[in-house]
């Protein structure tokens, strides 16, 4: 057995850092836990435990005292929106990722009861725990309380659901497994939520990159839960909605090539693409070699970016209105393709392009923080 794990180790060090990944989780075990209560939304409807944020395109009117309602200026993020809910989220999300990958590297336990603590005070304890909704996501002050397009907050989480699967495998003690077991009651109520709430149907609904988070959170949700009608359901969205609405004949995204920062939205809307076409796809129903009847798949998308992303200065379609210099970035996308479709091409790119991007805004991008997870 020790022989294998060391084989294993070995492939995985072929594509991330294991030493890096282990050094960071020895750093958070030190760390004490992170809860959704530790900022308060003074805006807010909800309570302590609600999640709130401010829609990132949203302004001061420039031509009212109060500033109210705020006016939309695509593409161009606003700082002083509220912002810490978004940002102890992913804090967590790095967290119990890390710890989650050190403890399938390692097999040490340690790392595996310390993610179990932090998802405790994040979604378990009734004093410090996150309710199961997003009503109050990106709200827009003067506007409205929250949209359904603030269920794309809670895009982060995907790297969360992976890393209670990992962690369910750890020998712990009775009290971390009812952890565990209660972490996975929260993801069912909520995907319960995004699927019913008419808030959710709507973020469902969007046909552009918002509708896709959907269905990537759906899919990895319900892997969680065991909810295979819902794994079921989403795969048959994907070949008969997602890729008929959103990608054009030549593999490109065209809602996303409309917008202020359309390299940008095309490499999210791709990784997250991408990344629901590996949740998605079964032996029997392979996803990355599903094709319309014209042709178009996730390979035929990966296809038409991918040039882009190997010579940006070729791309052809504008440049961002934000952060345009710092794109690309190896996401992983360029990954979880590669391995699928034994590319070099993928990969070398992926080794190339930079993993740990410092830009804020380039990170809350990147949906999969630990590809070790995944893979």
């Amino acid at each position: 057995m020790e022989h294998f794990g060391q084989i294993i180790k070995e492939h995985w060090s072929l594509y991330v850092d294991l030493t890096a990944i282990i050094q960071q989780a020895d750093a958070y075990l030190t760390t004490f836990p992170v809860q959704i209560t530790d900022e308060r939304a003074l805006h807010s409807p909800g309570n302590a435990h609600d999640y709130y944020s401010n829609g990132d395109y949203w302004w001061p009117n420039p031509d009212t005292p109060d500033g109210l309602p705020y006016v939309r200026r695509d593409g161009e993020s606003n700082p002083n929106n509220f912002h810490a809910h978004r940002i102890l989220l992913r804090r967590m999300r790095s967290r119990v990722a890390c710890l989650a990958a050190a403890f399938r590297i390692t097999g040490e336990p340690h790392y595996a009861s310390h993610a179990v603590r932090l998802l405790d005070a994040f979604f378990v304890n009734e004093s410090t725990r996150m309710n199961p909704h997003l009503l109050y996501a990106q709200a827009v002050p003067g506007v409205c309380d929250g949209r359904g397009i603030g269920v794309i907050d809670t895009l982060h989480l995907i790297d969360v659901a992976a890393a209670v699967q990992i962690l369910q495998r750890s020998p712990m003690s009775l009290a971390d497994s009812l952890v565990l077991q209660n972490v996975s009651v929260w993801f069912a109520d909520y995907l319960k939520w995004m699927n019913e709430h008419p808030q959710g149907v709507e973020e469902r609904n969007e046909p552009n990159n918002h509708g896709v988070c959907w269905y990537v959170q759906a899919a990895a949700f319900a892997r969680l839960t065991g909810q295979q009608p819902m794994l079921d359901w989403c795969r048959e969205q994907y070949k008969t909605k997602l890729l008929v609405e959103q990608m054009a004949a030549d593999g490109s995204f065209p809602r996303e090539l409309s917008r202020t920062k359309p390299y940008a939205y095309s490499l999210f809307t791709l990784d997250n693409f991408v990344t629901l076409t590996h949740l998605l796809s079964t032996p029997n129903d392979n996803l990355w070699e599903f094709q319309l009847s014209d042709g178009r798949g996730i390979e035929k998308g990966i296809n038409f970016l991918l040039p882009y992303i190997e010579n940006k200065q070729t791309w052809p379609y504008g440049r961002d209105v934000e952060y345009d210099a710092q794109w690309p970035v190896a996401m992983s996308f360029l990954l979880l393709a590669g391995l699928a479709y034994d590319s070099d091409r993928l990969m070398a790119l992926w080794h190339k392009l930079d993993q740990k991007p410092k830009e804020d805004e380039l990170r809350r991008n990147m949906a999969i923080k630990q590809p070790l997870l995944w893979i």
